[in-house]
């Protein structure tokens, strides 16, 4: 569903900054500077890591998702099962990226994983400027305009079925808890099927390096994050 996005060496598999950047403009609709090819910074979209572990082990009615730590580009990754069922991203070193666990029935239907996967990543993908920046305006703190930092910490979800849906993904609720220079983000979804509710989940975010609310800055990041997404978006 996503080959594109990834290259298998053996067992491993390795993402480019090409193909990450790609995935996270062209399918999650998210112009983050972190994942420009060029950027000092580079990571692989979390995201991506998530549709890699659905298309793999499949789609459990409950899953929980926590990010340890940001993948570089062209990293040979190890997606396995460990003992007690749960999932481990890791690298040749052994450094664990990402670990789920899971219970409940799962499928392996690839119409049901690809819809819920691109209907989740189309949902996550809008963190900026659609769900952070009135929280961030809420609580009078921003990133640092120089240096925006924002990282993916944790998400999970819960589905009452797996068979015969469409799943729909809207935010339920937001908050935002502020630690010194430091907020975590909680985004809080709920998952629906024709209308009929058929789940709920939530993502936490960490954002980095806060400092006072300055519209004008602010302004001037939207402003960049909408031509970005437009110059991509026009042939």
């Amino acid at each position: 569903m996503f080959k594109e996005f990834y290259s298998q060496r053996g067992e491993q598999v390795m993402i480019s900054a090409e193909q990450a950047s790609r995935f996270a403009k062209g399918v999650a609709g998210d112009y983050n500077p972190i994942h420009n090819p060029d950027a000092r910074r580079f990571c692989v979209p979390g995201d991506l890591l998530f549709t890699l572990v659905l298309e793999r082990f499949g789609l459990s009615r409950h899953m929980q998702f926590h990010f340890l730590a940001m993948v570089g580009a062209d990293t040979p990754l190890t997606f396995s099962e460990v003992e007690n069922g749960d999932i481990h991203v890791t690298d040749d070193n052994g450094k664990c990226y990402l670990t789920v666990t899971r219970s409940g029935e799962t499928t392996r239907d690839n119409s049901a994983i690809d819809a819920f996967s691109r209907c989740y990543v189309a949902f996550s993908g809008k963190n900026f400027p659609h769900y952070l920046k009135p929280l961030m305006e809420e609580h009078g703190v921003m990133f640092n305009p120089k240096r925006p930092l924002v990282i993916y910490d944790s998400m999970g979800f819960s589905l009452e079925r797996l068979d015969g849906f469409s799943p729909n993904l809207t935010l339920s609720r937001s908050s935002l808890k502020v630690n010194g220079k430091r907020a975590e983000a909680l985004l809080e979804f709920s998952i629906h099927s024709n209308g009929i509710p058929m789940g709920i989940g939530s993502k936490k975010l960490v954002v980095s390096g806060l400092c006072d609310y300055d519209a004008v800055a602010m302004e001037a990041i939207v402003a960049e994050f909408y031509r970005l997404k437009a110059a991509y978006e026009t042939p």
